[in-house]
């Protein structure tokens, strides 16, 4: 399996001194984030095996003060042209003038191409993208929780991977449970994956009143903190659908082996079925710190102070199949994915245009997926593409799915 012989090619190599030990150097993409926070909770809790070279952020100069003083960075990319042009952000250079601070719209691919033993790429939706490619020049491992990344370029991503001699780890806990599990059996007797998810926070809501559903309500997601997008695409399901996507890429594995359960603890992140009818799991407690864990010190496993599993307390755990008239978003995922080409790409972009349109008030939670079927169906696809084509659809699908919307909304 390509994603695993190319974790086994080598080590990482440190070069920062702590004390008597060598440290390995670490950037954080989307470091203000739910994924980029918990990232530097795990790092703060080995700050004796990291040394943090550089963290990017969008906007949230806020947060970022906080972890320069914390962290110490040596490198801080700020990507929104308005914030850089503010006084806070004037002040919070004045503020720390040994930080070497990158500024606009390509700040964090700069700070991706730093050389740097490891790359954590958090940055949310199709943004992470270019730093993601960025960094298979620079970073010896990419620990990826940006799911769009293989979402939209699979193919070319992990080319240019193994190219690059980067090792890949993913982050999202579904997919870095089945890497873990399936580093102890062989590849030929795997039968099939099977991804869980929660169901969001609208599964308990009956279908005629989804129309209803608040940006409010459907943010209170019931078991994992996370980010208003990815709450959303929770709630639709559509989130599930591009791990399915991303899981096809990473495991090298047909569509038609992956199967998605909804189940309501997040407890079991994932599970591996085998040829025997074995079905094994990955269980642990909802925190992004161990994925990131594992990411980070693969194939090393090291003590995890973030909490512990009490089953006696869970009590049971509960299955259902997935419901395809509650989330039809999701075969709309599934769809593009086999489709291949520039499809993923396509539904990405529409599905971000659509929340972002419902977060904002603009259309009802059912709408979202309206305007996903519509750019879908409206696109023609080819499969044989290069990267440029998949920006440019990407691109194009954004001003579909935004003139859509103008004639629902008006």
């Amino acid at each position: 399996m390509f994603i695993i012989s190319l974790f086994k090619q080598r080590r990482i190599q440190s070069v920062f001194i702590f004390g008597n030990k060598m440290r390995k150097t670490i950037t954080i993409l989307g470091s203000t984030g739910s994924i980029g926070r918990s990232a530097l909770r795990v790092v703060n809790s080995m700050i004796d095996e990291y040394e943090v070279l550089g963290l990017s952020c969008f906007s949230n100069i806020d947060i970022m003060r906080q972890q320069i003083v914390e962290f110490s960075p040596k490198f801080v990319a700020v990507e929104s042209e308005s914030i850089c042009l503010s006084e806070d952000f004037l002040k919070l250079k004045k503020d720390f003038p040994n930080v070497k601070f990158l500024e606009g719209k390509l700040a964090s691919e700069e700070l991706a191409s730093i050389e740097v033993d490891v790359c954590v790429s958090a940055i949310v939706g199709s943004a992470g993208l270019k730093p993601s490619l960025a960094a298979l020049k620079s970073a010896k491992r990419i620990a990826l929780a940006n799911k769009e990344t293989l979402v939209m370029a699979g193919e070319f991503f992990l080319n240019e991977a193994k190219k690059n001699n980067c090792e890949i780890i993913p982050v999202d806990s579904e997919h870095n449970a089945v890497f873990m599990l399936l580093n102890n059996i062989e590849r030929k007797h795997l039968s099939k994956i099977i991804l869980t998810a929660s169901g969001g926070s609208l599964r308990d809501c009956p279908v005629d009143e989804l129309g209803l559903a608040t940006s409010q309500i459907v943010g209170d997601h019931p078991t994992w903190d996370m980010g208003p997008k990815i709450t959303v695409d929770s709630a639709t399901l559509v989130n599930k659908g591009l791990e399915v996507i991303e899981a096809h890429y990473l495991f090298d594995i047909d569509y038609n082996d992956i199967e998605v359960l909804i189940h309501h603890e997040s407890i079991i992140h994932s599970l591996i079925e085998t040829i025997d009818g074995s079905v094994y799991a990955h269980m642990s407690v909802a925190d992004m710190a161990l994925p990131i864990l594992n990411a980070l010190n693969f194939p090393n496993r090291v003590c995890n102070n973030f909490g512990r599993l009490k089953l006696k307390e869970i009590g049971s755990l509960t299955f259902s199949e997935l419901d395809d008239h509650r989330y039809p978003a999701f075969t709309f995922c599934i769809e593009a994915g086999k489709i291949g080409g520039i499809a993923p790409a396509v539904l990405n972009a529409a599905n971000e245009i659509a929340v972002e349109s419902f977060l904002k008030g603009k259309i009802l939670f059912t709408q979202i997926v309206k305007v996903i079927e519509y750019v879908i169906h409206k696109t023609s696809f080819v499969k044989n593409c290069n990267i440029e084509d998949i920006f440019n659809a990407d691109k194009e699908a954004r001003i579909m799915a935004l003139n859509f919307i103008g004639s629902i909304s008006t």
